[in-house]
């Protein structure tokens, strides 16, 4: 970590605890989500695939919204503030409100959960990954270097969260709140440097307008990079909604597929937590675009192996490699993104074009999901999911933008071009 040396290690210190605990609060519940709607609140696959379309249609509204925000404060701590205060009710959220609705009115539980769970993780951990990236470029240093301890909160939560599970819900989610309440002392002590916000090229001095969100939405390559979402991210962040379910029938009873869910779901984010070390390095060799097509294909490829094996060893070699999809597709775009688009509008691109594009597919994937999951079992929707994966991830090959890379010593001029157009044309709006 040679950045770190010209760094405020203070800072780097408070803000990984900050990523840290942020991912081990939501870890030690929401990790075994699908679990505890199936198993503790007693909704069928058809209805779960109904809960995560609708937390998605909240989320592609919230996480827009939160990127808005983000660009408009900069490296402001308001919007984390909200994040964290929300996370500190998921306890009693959970118990008294939650579990209570989807078991007595089904609709307006699935509408109050998907609410609350978009404020607080599905666009909260967006907002949290778009300041810690803008924090790692203020400060010179590559964002896995920061985002990897938020793999390491999530494996620690996970290496006991199933055995809390079998005991009671309950306890996961009052170990969530506990330490959100943690979380919320770090980040009231993490200061950024007056040094640091002086003349940096990470915050624009001028603040988002509506209508720079128009001219992205006008971008080619807006759309261009969204293709790649919907072929690839749906796949692989929808597939994985429900593998938990699919998992523990390779189990002789639900308590140990849970328990060994857990296990494994510790050795996923210990993977996640060494590869965003080594990731960026990567990424920076062959360029961010080579970067996002491989994680296509690994995607298409670990899908149609789950669909393909039937024991439980090989499922249990399978799924960590999950850590290493999102570790090198998240280092991947947030490259992606400030190569080819403004730092004006960085993370409300980050927001709208890649996490709420992602949740797009819950709304449009999810439901039939569930529904061919029952009609004609995991493993054959998993070989067609990984089939479109790898057919996306040939046609991105051409519609995505080149990108720079160290191996191939290309100049990098998008930044500084897309930034002086959109400039420019905003005059003209």
């Amino acid at each position: 970590m040679k950045a770190i040396k010209t760094a405020s290690k203070t800072a780097y210190y408070k803000m990984s605890s900050f990523i840290f605990l942020y991912f081990f609060t939501w870890s030690s519940s929401f990790g075994l989500y699908a679990l505890w709607l199936g198993q503790k609140a007693g909704l069928d696959s058809v209805s779960i695939g109904t809960v995560f379309a609708v937390n998605g249609v909240f989320a592609v509204i919230m996480k827009p919204v939160y990127g808005y925000i983000m660009d408009k404060i900069g490296m402001s701590k308001s919007l984390l503030y909200f994040v964290v205060l929300v996370s500190a009710l998921m306890a009693p959220f959970f118990i008294f409100v939650y579990q209570p609705l989807l078991n007595s009115h089904l609709m307006v539980g699935i509408i109050v959960g998907a609410l609350y769970l978009s404020l607080g993780w599905y666009a909260g951990v967006a907002a949290s990954e778009s300041y810690a990236d803008r924090f790692s470029r203020l400060y010179h240093m590559e964002f896995g270097q920061v985002r990897m301890w938020g793999s390491l909160g999530w494996a620690l939560a996970a290496s006991f969260s199933g055995v809390l599970f079998n005991l009671s819900p309950a306890w996961n989610f009052g170990l969530s709140s506990a330490t959100s309440l943690v979380m919320l002392m770090v980040l009231l002590s993490l200061k950024i440097g007056d040094e640091e916000l002086k003349n940096n090229d990470v915050i624009s001095q001028q603040k988002i307008v509506f209508s720079d969100v128009i001219l992205l939405l006008k971008n080619r390559k807006f759309w261009m990079f969204s293709l790649y979402v919907a072929g690839v991210a749906w796949m692989m962040f929808v597939a994985e909604q429900q593998f938990s379910r699919y998992f523990v029938t390779f189990f002789d009873t639900k308590e140990q597929g849970n328990a060994w869910y857990g296990y494994l779901s510790t050795v996923q984010s210990g993977l996640e937590f060494l590869m965003m070390m080594v990731i960026p390095f990567l990424v920076n060799y062959f360029g961010a675009k080579k970067s996002l097509l491989l994680v296509g294909a690994l995607v298409g490829l670990r899908l149609i192996a789950s669909g393909l094996t039937h024991d439980p060893l090989l499922i249990s070699i399978i799924k960590p490699f999950y850590g290493l999809e999102i570790a090198l597709l998240l280092v991947s775009v947030f490259k992606y993104i400030a190569e080819h688009f403004s730092k004006r509008v960085n993370a409300t691109m980050y927001l709208l074009g890649y996490q709420a594009m992602i949740y797009v597919g819950s709304i449009v994937v999810a439901p039939p999901a569930g529904y061919f999951y029952d009609r004609i079992g995991f493993e054959h929707t998993y070989l067609i999911m990984g089939g479109i994966a790898l057919c996306f991830t040939l046609i991105s090959a051409f519609t995505l933008s080149a990108c720079h890379s160290l191996r191939s010593g290309t100049p990098v001029p998008a930044v500084q071009v897309e930034v002086e157009t959109i400039g420019m044309e905003r005059e003209k709006v």
